[in-house]
């Protein structure tokens, strides 16, 4: 049975306020951007209500899928935090560049926080993307580790055209994943990608029909859960450090995990 915002009302209240629904079903966390007026545009109340789940995440999940309400899964940030005003309570882009370099700074890290927990080795994060998946939202599916895209899903990294960068931890994993020249063509063209091109690019595990999104992200969700939690910790730790590593380093790395995978496995006590 799935549990709404766990920590009580308060908490779903912080999290309605931030435009997420948040819920816990045994070892699966689901968080929905739900804001499907507004395309489901983020704001600094969502990057601050995204960290404070990673910080109180409960022990026992070890799924998390990260999906849009409505007909997209994410249109970027908020258009209001371009104007003077800002968003009521939250203040602009204006404003923000008042802040003096150890504020400013701050702010961003702050922001970047929401995202940088999805890559915990305890867990694995799933994106289901449909529809638009837009500057912050194409960055949020590149926070996931898996990401399953709807054959209607278009993927774009808006911020150069808006005269910013990607900052919310999105030019690694683009990088990563297609390369530096493609992720640069990408990036400074700010141009659409479909579903069809994710895939071949790398950028998709699956690609379904719109309709079959939720059951595919379910589907995987329990092939994911079918292995040994400790086991695959430890394999995600591995593959996450290998590109950081020579051969030798990573061969030295696997000895450690294996040796701790066999000692807890038939080391009597």
């Amino acid at each position: 049975m799935s549990e709404a915002a766990p920590g009580g009302s308060a908490e779903k209240v912080f999290y309605e306020e931030a435009g997420l629904r948040y819920e816990v079903d045994g070892e699966i966390a689901t968080i929905t951007l739900d804001r499907p007026e507004k395309r489901n545009a983020q704001t600094f109340a969502t990057w601050s209500a995204l960290a404070q789940i990673g910080e109180n995440l409960p022990q026992q999940v070890r799924i998390v899928v990260v999906r849009g309400e409505g007909p997209s899964f994410s249109a970027g940030i908020d258009l209001r935090m371009f104007t003077p005003e800002g968003v009521p309570g939250q203040g602009s882009f204006a404003s923000t560049a008042t802040l003096d370099a150890t504020a400013f700074e701050g702010r961003i890290a702050q922001a970047q926080q929401g995202f940088l927990w999805l890559r915990r080795p305890d867990i694995v994060s799933i994106a289901a993307v449909q529809g638009h998946a837009v500057g912050a939202g194409f960055q949020l599916a590149l926070a996931c580790d898996l990401r399953v895209l709807a054959d209607d899903a278009k993927l774009c990294m808006k911020e150069p055209a808006l005269g910013l960068v990607p900052d919310l931890t999105g030019t690694k994993p683009l990088v990563d994943l297609v390369g530096v020249s493609r992720a640069v063509e990408i990036c400074l063209t700010a141009r659409v990608v479909g579903a069809e091109e994710a895939a071949g690019l790398g950028l998709a595990a699956l690609v379904v029909a719109p309709g079959e999104l939720e059951q595919a992200v379910r589907d995987l969700s329990a092939a994911l859960l079918s292995t040994n939690r400790d086991a695959a910790t430890a394999t995600k730790r591995l593959l996450q450090g290998a590109p950081g590593r020579t051969l030798e380093e990573q061969c030295a790395a696997e000895r450690q995990e294996q040796m701790g995978r066999i000692r807890a496995l038939f080391a009597r006590s």
